[in-house]
């Protein structure tokens, strides 16, 4: 049983986009798959910027939810790759960060922290469904939860330090408004994606 437990736990499975949209190593499709699925995060990403609380540093978004349910749906290459895409498109200058905006000035402003660790909590979160994390609600809460707190230490540092804001300051007004709506969201994350694992698992 332990041994068994210890293979699962390092060998990694099919992703949910993989079982929703299987494709062979080698052929075409698997690039158009990539691509289309690559897509349609940035897609999610951009809407979810969309829906946000003005904050006076950095305002509350749904994309934190987004960024975590692509990481564990796609897996860590293709939800890595989803958000440096989805940075790509920001950087030149296609409106899909929160507010009307896009361009240099978010990835170097306040939210330029919460930006980039947007890509380590995608590659933490898939690494980790990927070894079977995404099939119990309890280990992807927790799976999700160290993908928040990646983005929270980003946003953090780079506010501290990169703004000079100090980690008084930095905790202030770029942790405390944001653990509340970070759980829930957590545990909404943790509850939806076994939930749309185990249906798929039933089917096939």
């Amino acid at each position: 049983m332990p041994d068994r437990f210890v293979s699962s736990a390092a060998t990694p499975h099919a992703s949910l986009a993989a079982l929703m949209w299987p494709a062979r190593p080698g052929e075409r499709v698997g690039a158009l798959r990539a691509v289309v699925l690559v897509a349609l995060g940035t897609a999610l990403m951009a809407l979810s910027a969309k829906v946000n609380l003005p904050l006076p540093y950095v305002p509350m978004t749904l994309q934190t939810l987004a960024v975590l349910v692509i990481g564990a749906a796609y897996g860590w290459r293709l939800g890595t790759a989803t958000m440096l895409a989805y940075l790509a498109e920001g950087a030149m200058g296609l409106p899909v960060f929160a507010g009307p905006v896009g361009g240099i000035a978010p990835l170097v402003g306040p939210t330029a922290g919460y930006l980039f660790g947007f890509v380590g909590a995608a590659f933490i979160t898939g690494w980790l469904a990927e070894r079977g994390w995404d099939r119990s609600v309890i280990r992807l809460f927790a799976a999700m939860a160290v993908g928040h707190v990646v983005i929270l230490a980003a946003g953090f540092g780079w506010l501290a330090l990169g703004l000079g804001l100090g980690a008084a300051k930095a905790w202030q007004v770029g942790i405390v408004p944001f653990i509340a709506a970070s759980l829930v969201k957590n545990a909404l994350g943790a509850a939806l994606m076994p939930a749309a694992r185990r249906i798929l698992d039933r089917r096939l």
